[in-house]
Order: C-alpha cells, then structure tokens, then sequence
C-alpha cells in the first residue's frame, strides 16, 4: 500500500486493485486535490474540511459512516465516536474507520476529540497504520494523541490535521506531538510504502509533506 499526504486529514491509499481517498477537503482550507481519483472515499463527518467528495475524480463509492463495507476488495469498518470530549455535545459525531489494504490494517482516526476508552480500543484491534489528528483545538491535542498511541500501539503512525503553511486556519504544530513522544528527528518524505512484511516493530512515527503532485 503506497500512502500520499494530500492536507489536512486527507491521504490516498493506493492498494493493488484499487485507491481510497480519505477526508477530501474543500479549496477553502487551503489544501488542494489536483487531479486526484480514486474508487472509494470515506468521510469521518459533514464538514467542509472532510468531506469535499466533489474534488474526486473516478466516481468513487462513498462511505460516510458506521458499518461494515466491502468495495473493490477492500473491507472498511466504520465505528461511532464523538468530535468532542462531551459525547458530541458542542460538535456532533466522528467515525473512525479501520480499512484493510493488501492484507495490512490501517485506522483513520477522523476528527477525534476524546481519549478512546477501553471498549474502543478492544474493538479497534490490532492496528498496522494509525493516521493520527495531533493539532488540537478541533480534535485531541498532542498530549491525548500520543496517549492514544501508548494505547492502541500501532507499528506506523502517521500525524495528520495540524498546522501547515498551507492551510487557511489555526491548529497546533505537529513539533509539539513530536515533542510528546520522544522523537523529535522526524523527516518528511513525500510518499510511504508499506507491506505486511515490512512494517516496523516497535512503534515508528513517519511525517508526509505536503503540497504534492495527486
């Protein structure tokens, strides 16, 4: 599975027999999507910083919520959580979605905003790839963030929805995530392969630059 960072908390997943977009955002956040396609897309929640579906080439199906998908030979799991600390209160719901690419298990957290607590964590299972919100002020900050990965020990996590030149809001930097888990010697690289063969054991963090070229 090859993984781009397309801003904000947009990746794309390119598998052997098809690509996932994820949380496509919207020209106003300051992220563009070039040309990207793709044959699914998943949306954590209706916002317009996740859920531009219109700037994916390819017709892609949609999955935009809790259940249990299988689309072009790839099995995504939506699970309910919340935007917020207040069980979505003052935001509303979030769906984490677990998808299974080439055999390697990959879980994207979408907007959370709360700690994930011990039913969660069981039902998330054992994650290969964790795309991980680390900016705060719309979604856990770095300190919960870096207790979610002690938690869920993933072998790759991959910080996602901070604070770049790009983009057109406010967020925390991911140096202060870095900064939580000990590892503050990251390099960006503009794209990431991973098997099930070569994932990395213990846990390791990876950056993705942003812009790039879908």
């Amino acid at each position: 599975m090859e993984i781009t960072w397309l801003g904000h908390s947009c990746f794309k997943l390119k598998g052997k027999n098809a690509t996932v977009v994820t949380d496509p955002p919207s020209p106003e956040t300051g992220y563009s999507l070039g040309k990207t396609s793709a044959e699914i897309v998943t949306v954590s929640h209706q916002h317009p910083g996740h859920s531009f579906v219109q700037g994916i080439g390819g017709s892609p199906k949609l999955v935009n919520g809790p259940g249990e998908y299988e689309i072009a030979g790839i099995l995504i799991i939506g699970m309910t959580t919340h935007h917020d600390a207040e069980k979505g209160a003052s935001s509303g719901k979030n769906t984490i979605y677990l998808i299974e690419i080439d055999d390697v298990t990959l879980c994207h957290l979408g907007d959370l905003g709360h700690m994930l607590n011990d039913e969660q964590i069981e039902e998330l299972g054992s994650v290969d790839i964790l795309l991980l919100p680390v900016g705060g002020i719309t979604t856990i900050n770095a300190t919960i963030a870096a207790e979610v990965v002690r938690r869920l020990e993933p072998k790759v996590v991959i910080p996602m929805h901070y604070q770049t030149p790009a983009f057109a809001g406010e967020l925390e930097p991911v140096n202060r995530f870095l900064k939580e888990m000990g590892n503050e010697q990251v390099s960006p690289q503009p794209k990431i392969s991973f098997t099930k063969s070569n994932l990395p054991e213990p846990t390791q963090i990876f950056l993705l630059n942003y812009p790039q070229t879908p």
